[in-house]
């Protein structure tokens, strides 16, 4: 495990931290059935297979 070799100050620790984003996904049309709607493209194949219902 990685072990700092000295401490970082408080302000650095915060704006490291700032700088982090949750991304929001990449929603892809998908149609299924008749049926259409927005999914995350990592979900995909899910969906395709009936392993997850299409949400409304």
């Amino acid at each position: 495990m990685a072990v700092p070799k000295r401490r970082m100050s408080r302000s650095n620790t915060r704006k490291r931290r700032s700088q982090w984003r949750a991304e929001t996904p990449d929603l892809v049309r998908l149609t299924i059935g008749g049926r259409s709607a927005l999914v995350p493209h990592h979900l995909v194949p899910a969906y395709r297979r009936g392993l997850l219902p299409l949400p409304d």
